[in-house]
């Protein structure tokens, strides 16, 4: 006799001394007995006719999957189990935790570069501060053309002695604060295209931060040194009126680099357009300082080398302090691989 399994089965034939095989089906024999040119759902239709879904019987035997000599494994939900059962060697690994995200699937693809034109926060930025300028300048708008006409006209208006009010006056504070703003922006730009653009900072926008706070420094310490110097040679109404110059040229200084601003950000204005222009907008502003400085202190007394090195000590020295300042404070926070 031959013992029965549920792998094959053996059925004998009545009138015959032979046994015949019959094995289970599988999918693979009944899609070789359909044609080559059998479409998918004849194939679909072949399969369900030879075979039928039939009820899952799970198991019910206990699990024995545990070292022998110990007892069965507990539930991780159970909230009586004590912690150190909880615990283990891959208890933070995301696989040993399915709950838990385990990363992406697949490849990563390559990043897309980043783009200053894509960048929401320096574009709210901008967008910010043009937006108060332009409220602001429709509030102080005569204050503007009085100060525009006193350079055109200075003698007119020392005559008349132009009062500031409050408003004017947080004006052009703002307006200098814009001018840090611009400035250290500029320099991001350059940083990031010449030196580097990975950082020790969590965020590029604390190099920013960094910036504006050297250039307001750089400000504040012009602003002390013109009046540290100006008390000592001059009298107290014409370092009044300095002061108040001062304070105009350097808002028309924000005036002149908002542009290029957004030229360098939105348009990628090439490197040599943009140093040109810049040094045009410098050289425009510094004109303007030499021309009010020479008509409020060395118009009576002209000292061609006096007012050079005037110039030179309170203007391009503090300047090339602040870019060697900014230079150092880029490289020192740079990532050299």
């Amino acid at each position: 006799m031959i013992q029965q399994d549920s792998i094959q089965t053996f059925e004998a034939v009545e009138g015959s001394t032979d046994v015949v095989l019959h094995r289970p089906l599988t999918p693979a024999q009944v899609l070789s007995w359909l044609p080559r040119t059998a479409t998918p759902a004849q194939q679909d239709s072949a399969i369900q006719a030879h075979f039928k879904p039939s009820e899952i019987h799970w198991s019910n035997r206990p699990d024995t999957l545990h070292l022998p000599g110990h007892d069965k494994g507990h539930n991780m939900l159970d909230v009586q189990l004590p912690q150190y059962y909880r615990e283990g060697f891959f208890s933070e690994d995301s696989l040993f935790h399915p709950e838990l995200p385990g990363g992406r699937y697949g490849t990563a693809g390559d990043p897309v570069p980043y783009s200053v034109r894509g960048d929401n926060v320096i574009t709210s930025l901008l967008l910010l501060g043009f937006m108060l300028a332009v409220i602001a300048f429709s509030s102080v708008r005569h204050f503007v053309v009085r100060q525009i006409n006193s350079y055109i006209f200075p003698g007119r208006a020392e005559a008349t002695d132009m009062t500031e009010t409050a408003g004017e006056l947080r004006f052009q504070l703002f307006l200098v604060g814009l001018s840090a703003l611009f400035l250290s922006i500029l320099f991001y730009f350059y940083t990031i295209s010449f030196i580097g653009d990975t950082f020790l900072l969590e965020q590029q926008y604390l190099l920013i931060l960094i910036f504006f706070l050297v250039a307001a420094v750089y400000y504040l310490m012009k602003a002390g040194l013109y009046a540290l110097v100006n008390n000592v040679f001059f009298d107290s109404k014409r370092n009044e009126q300095w002061l108040k110059s001062y304070l105009f040229i350097t808002s028309v200084e924000s005036v002149v680099m908002f542009p290029l601003v957004l030229l360098q950000a939105y348009f990628s204005m090439p490197f040599v357009s943009a140093v040109t222009y810049f040094v045009i907008a410098l050289i425009f502003v510094k004109l303007l300082t030499i021309y009010k400085c020479y008509y409020i202190f060395f118009r009576r007394n002209v000292v061609i080398l006096q007012i050079i090195l005037y110039f030179c000590a309170l203007e391009i020295v503090p300047l090339l302090i602040l870019w060697g300042v900014l230079d150092l404070t880029a490289k020192s926070l740079i990532i050299n691989y």
